[in-house]
């Protein structure tokens, strides 16, 4: 069966995708039990807890585990839309929901003319790499924001700077999508927004911005790149700590605010090479919008103190973008991406047991996940850099008729 213009119907997408989907939700509501730790446990306990004080028009300000921005209390709040449903149940069917946005929007796009499925191929193989972790947390909704707000960037820059600029009050990690924004209506749609935003929450809920303290005072979580540091140390007499620390579970003791502090440096470097290269692109195309994005994001993940599981998520969503534009060069990065999240979903939930003991086995897999994210944020970066600022700018069909007829006159 063909479309329209002649393409073959995407049945083996669709199957891949409806198959995986329906997998994890069995998962998530229990008809399977996955290896490992309760990923589910988050939403049944944390989430609803915060629910139960959201809703009374506060926020959970003596829980040092709310570490999010104002709005993340609509995606908390959000299975209230479904009042038919347990909490739980809510949550989950949302975010098979959000998931079913993303596809869409990729296979959409990947129909329209110079656009390719790769996109929708990625977000459908990427997501159930990581395991029903990725249905239990709302870092799924997050993602569907930012891929809305990519595809809408290019003749939208509006629609792209509010989706942005709202997403960023929900996470933080979505004002990255701005990096390669051109226009200055999607910088000041974002600021618009997210300063309204920011207002409206600081005047009607006591406490908005009590995340930042919580933010400052968290250790080094044990799946991060600095973490390397103690996991080895640990074999030479390192005498700290590893302990649930402010939701999530870090290294404390000796020399842990030195990697904190190093961890925050790196993405400071991270920060002066975008706006190194910002300055310095002169051939912008259609899809570096989505490139830079994906490399921004890729950069502050693979540095940052804390790299959660739920965080590749992200990765997946803007590298499916990347690869939905057939000229964008970031395809082997986006492949060490999902190679990446396989060996995510072994460190956790499967084994993750071994992580917490730095055994050699968890040291192994933390080397091989953070060592690839690292690989791919300076390949893709390189990319980037190639197409937007080394690279002469492609020749368009019309002028280069024009080109070939002079010579021949001539």
């Amino acid at each position: 069966m063909t479309g329209s213009r002649g393409e073959r119907f995407p049945y083996a997408l669709l199957g891949t995708w409806g198959l995986t989907r329906l997998v994890l939700l069995l998962f998530v509501f229990k008809v399977f039990v996955f290896p490992g730790p309760d990923v589910t446990s988050d939403v049944s306990v944390i989430y609803q807890g915060w629910y139960e004080i959201l809703r009374t028009g506060a926020f959970p300000l003596d829980d040092v585990t709310w570490q999010y921005p104002p709005a993340a209390s609509l995606a908390i709040l959000s299975p209230a839309l479904l009042p038919f449903l347990d909490y739980p149940s809510a949550f989950f069917v949302l975010a098979f929901l959000a998931d079913l946005m993303v596809f869409g929007l990729l296979q959409y796009a990947g129909l329209r003319p110079g656009k390719t499925l790769r996109g929708a191929w990625v977000w459908a193989i990427g997501v159930p790499l990581l395991g029903p972790t990725v249905y239990a947390r709302y870092d799924l909704m997050v993602t569907a924001l930012a891929v809305a707000a990519l595809f809408a960037g290019a003749r939208h820059p509006r629609v792209m700077g509010t989706l942005a600029g709202f997403g960023a009050l929900v996470k933080v990690w979505p004002v990255l999508l701005l990096v390669g924004a051109v226009k200055r209506r999607a910088w000041a749609a974002a600021a618009v927004t997210a300063g309204g935003i920011a207002v409206l929450f600081g005047l009607a809920m006591p406490g908005a911005f009590s995340f930042l303290t919580f933010q400052r005072n968290r250790g080094t979580e044990v799946e991060s790149l600095g973490s390397l540091v103690f996991h080895v140390a640990r074999h030479f007499g390192w005498n700290g700590q590893v302990l649930l620390n402010y939701g999530s579970v870090e290294f404390l003791g000796p020399g842990v605010d030195v990697v904190s502090t190093a961890a925050l440096v790196l993405s400071a470097v991270a920060f002066g090479w975008l706006l190194l290269w910002r300055l310095c692109a002169r051939h912008l195309r259609s899809h570096t919008l989505a490139d830079a994005a994906f490399v921004a994001v890729l950069m502050f993940t693979a540095t940052s103190r804390v790299i959660s599981p739920q965080y590749m998520v992200w990765l997946v969503g803007i590298g499916a973008v990347c690869l939905c534009f057939r000229g964008s060069r970031m395809t082997l990065p986006v492949g060490l991406v999902l190679s990446a999240c396989f060996v995510t979903v072994l460190e956790f939930p499967l084994w993750f047991s071994h992580i917490v003991s730095s055994d050699s086995l968890g040291i192994t897999l933390l080397f091989l996940r953070n060592g690839l994210l690292v690989i791919a944020a300076l390949l893709a970066a390189l990319e980037l850099w190639r197409s937007t600022v080394s690279d002469p700018a492609p020749t368009l069909p019309a002028q280069a008729a024009r080109t070939k007829e002079t010579l021949r006159s001539s």
